[in-house]
């Protein structure tokens, strides 16, 4: 096994990194956005979820076009969507870089056993 493990996790952290950059620069189109999934869906437990996975599917798309593989953009996608949903539905508290240490330990273990099969 190469180091593929390695790159998808770094550059899955850069693509968390690029959309905070993007969140805090439109957060006034953000703000408007959850207000109106609020507004549709009358819970906010389910704006967070619909937050989430549109965070998801950033970064499938990121990492789909970077790696050229829809296979691996999923995948991140879907392991960054499970860390994020129980760390923030447990509510875990915790510094920026041990959030960014949380899911790159995460991510590249899943991947480490995703590429060794």
């Amino acid at each position: 096994m190469d180091l593929a493990w390695f790159y998808i996790a770094v550059v899955l952290a850069c693509s968390d990194i690029l959309h905070g950059f993007i969140w805090h620069t439109f957060s006034d189109f953000y703000i408007i956005l959850g207000e109106r999934i609020y507004k549709t869906v009358n819970s906010s437990f389910i704006t967070w979820i619909i937050h989430e996975l549109l965070e998801a599917i950033f970064h499938v798309v990121v990492l789909s076009i970077v790696f050229m593989s829809p296979t691996i953009g999923i995948l991140a996608g879907t392991i960054h969507f499970i860390i994020d949903i129980i760390h923030n539905y447990y509510d875990i508290e915790m510094p920026e870089y041990v959030h960014r240490a949380l899911h790159f330990t995460i991510e590249s273990i899943f991947f480490m056993i995703v590429l060794a099969l």
